[in-house]
């Protein structure tokens, strides 16, 4: 039986989404986009403002915020690609917010993220206690301009491994 494949995202700026799209059309995955209840307007989104609404929630790590809906029927999934872009070496605390809504136990999860130049730093340590019981990979990030065969190469090793 041939596993059920998600790819769920969170897109600041329009970069990962775009990515998250070739990815789930190359491996024929379902697509989930990951919203914020009260969406990021650029003000919020300006890392150079300790103040700004980013800047504020990525300085709490405990910080969670509010998702708009719920992947639906998330048990059918065996392996969810959860992409995002990087912000302050790190995933968004969407992400952790996203993660702490299901039981992934057993499940594969694998992050991808873009960034300008950021690597992922210590995006698995940070996400691990938001899935536990699930296999969670150690992630991959992504130039804008990945193309799909890359995306699918890299997927498929990911999901054999």
């Amino acid at each position: 039986m041939m596993s059920k494949v998600l790819v769920a995202y969170f897109s600041a700026g329009g970069v990962t989404e775009r990515l998250a799209r070739k990815l789930a059309g190359g491996i024929g995955a379902d697509l989930y986009k990951i919203c914020p209840a009260v969406p990021y307007s650029t003000a919020d989104l300006d890392w150079t403002n300790s103040r700004s609404r980013s800047s504020v929630e990525m300085n709490d790590k405990s910080y969670r915020p509010e998702i708009a809906g719920r992947a639906e029927n998330m048990e059918q999934y065996d392996c969810i690609f959860v992409g995002f872009p990087i912000w302050w070496y790190v995933a968004p605390t969407i992400i952790n917010t996203f993660l702490e809504q299901y039981d992934l136990t057993g499940k594969k999860v694998i992050p991808f993220a873009t960034s300008g130049s950021s690597g992922m730093g210590n995006t698995c340590r940070e996400l691990a206690p938001s899935c536990p019981g699930a296999v969670l990979k150690e992630g991959k990030r992504f130039p804008a301009n990945a193309g799909e065969d890359e995306l699918k190469q890299w997927a498929e090793n990911m999901m054999e491994g």
